[in-house]
């Protein structure tokens, strides 16, 4: 009897349903993330906010050479070192958070 009720839910699903159901974890491999890699993190107070101009310097809490940080969604998921890549800077992995972990942070 099972049997007969899966098929019918099945010919009654809209059309898109099955489709949906028959990808599963495909549906979300498509989704766009927000990457950013994270050079290093300063406070600075209000008054020297308003104060910047070009040629401004911000000390930075990381010393140089220190992995950089990648971050996905604001999460933090692998440490890596700059590179340059067709005249653009790139980041090479060094570290990598476990798949996991990255789930977990991902909630």
């Amino acid at each position: 009897m099972n049997d007969i009720n899966q098929e019918n839910d099945q010919q009654m699903a809209p059309a898109g349903k099955q489709d949906l159901e028959g990808r599963g974890i495909d549906l979300l491999l498509d989704i766009p993330l927000q990457v950013s890699v994270e050079v290093g993190r300063s406070k600075i107070l209000v008054r020297d906010l308003l104060q910047m101009q070009e040629g401004t310097l911000i000390e930075l809490d990381k010393l140089a050479g220190e992995p950089l940080d990648l971050y996905v969604n604001d999460r933090l998921i692998a440490r890596g070192e700059a590179v340059v890549v067709n005249e653009k800077f790139g980041l090479r992995l060094t570290d990598v958070v476990s798949p996991s972990e990255r789930i977990e942070n991902l909630g």
